[in-house]
Formats: structure tokens, C-alpha cells, sequence
């Protein structure tokens, strides 16, 4: 499996944004993103840390079933 960068919170949701995620609600420091998909809609919980650790990064990119080369294309 490749190794993931170290990104910040805002660096992951533009890259979401990028793979068409849009931003739906804020709470604190945790940013709630969606995207409707012919299955269904996917949505994820982005911290906004200065730098997410490589496991919270992992599960982001679980819940939105986005794999590792498809989120270093679009930082």
C-alpha cells in the first residue's frame, strides 16, 4: 500500500472538491462533505487540523471511497 502524505484538513477537502464532494455543514473544527453517486450519496467527516495523522487520513478516504492514486492526483 503507498505511503500517504502528511496533508492538513483544508488540504483534504479541496482535493475532495476536486473529485466532486461538495461541503455540507460545519461543526467546530469537523467539516461534513457528500457526493450523490448513482448508488447512493457518499459523505465523510474532514477534521480541520493543521496536519491529520496517517490513520485519520486512511479512514477519510475509506468513508469516501476514494482510493490512495486517485486522492495524490487531485492534491
Amino acid at each position: 500500500m503507498p505511503e500517504l502524505s502528511r496533508v492538513s484538513g483544508d488540504e483534504v477537502i479541496s482535493a475532495l472538491k476536486r473529485l466532486g464532494f461538495v461541503r455540507v455543514r460545519q461543526r467546530g473544527s469537523h467539516v461534513v462533505m457528500k457526493r450523490a453517486t448513482p448508488d447512493g450519496t457518499i459523505g465523510c467527516v474532514v477534521p480541520l487540523h493543521k496536519e491529520l495523522a496517517e490513520g485519520t487520513l486512511r479512514g477519510i478516504l475509506k468513508q469516501a471511497q476514494v482510493s490512495h492514486e486517485e486522492f495524490k492526483e487531485n492534491l
